[in-house]
């Protein structure tokens, strides 16, 4: 279907967007002391991973926040396009980092499994309850803007994921303090790494498509150059370009055939063109080469130049 692209954004003013990052920020940094503190303390990995995934989340709360402000700068000389795509690339950074940090605690969970060690179970479970609450909290300062941000859904996973992973965490203290069963901190280690790898490598791919200017999710390339093809006087179209320009703004641009004898009603045509984008597609960055049928180019191609 041609909407399927379209969503409802729930969008937050920038102001709130920010104190509430700042907060997340606060948050996280005092949490992952906490924790690190704890960890060391009871022996624990797992409540060590915790922290190091907390430490990561501020600091992707950080590059988001960044990000965010950057991508608010208007358009320049340097930048024509303006600068939200610092979004996406602020995304990219943390899904990738998010990515290191799955592999480095699965490494470290396989190592423990092999030489388990003495884990203080309270303690283990006092410290992940209350770092299950403040990961909720954080995770709720940021699931408002997660909805219509990349940038901010990356920030957003790591938060959700080490509240899961706080969960983990009391089921792996619960089951050394009830049954002496020391392999539960690497295996619940293990399980954490897993749903952060998982997460991460799930988003990844759009984050790349965008960078790489591919076609927006959900429009279908062929279906849009049809019905622009079709539209009265519209002989065909060719160096079609459409492209994800920023997150919630596509882009198109083409040469435009106009039909023999309609090339007084060209700039007609055209308005045609951009309103048929503009309603039905939200495109509304789109530039139009016209072409009279006597002068159009020589065999070119649908897609790209050529």
């Amino acid at each position: 279907m041609p909407h399927d692209h379209h969503h409802h954004h729930h969008h937050v003013s920038s102001e709130t967007g920010d104190r509430n990052l700042a907060l997340a920020v606060l948050v996280n940094l005092g949490l992952t002391v906490a924790q690190i503190v704890g960890g060391l303390l009871s022996g624990s990995l797992a409540l060590i991973a915790d922290a190091l995934h907390n430490l990561s989340d501020a600091v992707s709360l950080v590059i988001a926040f960044a990000a965010r402000r950057i991508a608010r700068k208007p358009a320049d000389a340097g930048m024509t396009f303006g600068y939200g795509r610092a979004e996406m690339v602020a995304a990219l950074i943390n899904y990738t980092t998010l990515i290191l940090l799955a592999i480095y605690l699965a490494y470290e969970g396989v190592m423990r499994l092999f030489a388990p060690e003495d884990v203080e179970g309270w303690m283990v479970v006092i410290i992940a309850a209350i770092a299950l609450v403040i990961d909720a909290v954080t995770a709720l300062l940021t699931f408002a803007m997660s909805k219509s941000s990349a940038n901010i859904r990356a920030a957003f996973l790591h938060n959700l994921a080490d509240a899961l992973g706080s969960v983990a965490v009391i089921v792996a203290g619960t089951l050394i303090l009830l049954y002496d069963w020391r392999l539960a901190d690497p295996i619940v280690t293990l399980l954490i790494s897993a749903y952060i790898l998982w997460h991460a490598l799930a988003e990844v791919p759009g984050v790349i498509r965008m960078l790489m200017l591919a076609t927006p999710p959900g429009m279908d390339i062929s279906e849009v150059s049809q019905r622009l093809a079709a539209t009265p006087g519209v002989a065909s179209i060719h160096h079609l370009h459409l492209w994800q320009m920023q997150e919630h703004e596509a882009a198109l641009e083409a040469h435009i055939v106009i039909e023999e004898g309609h090339w007084a009603e060209a700039d007609a045509i055209k308005a045609t063109l951009k309103q048929t984008l503009a309603e039905r597609y939200r495109i509304h960055h789109a530039t139009l080469e016209l072409e009279c049928a006597a002068h159009a180019c020589e065999a070119p191609r649908l897609i790209g130049h050529g």
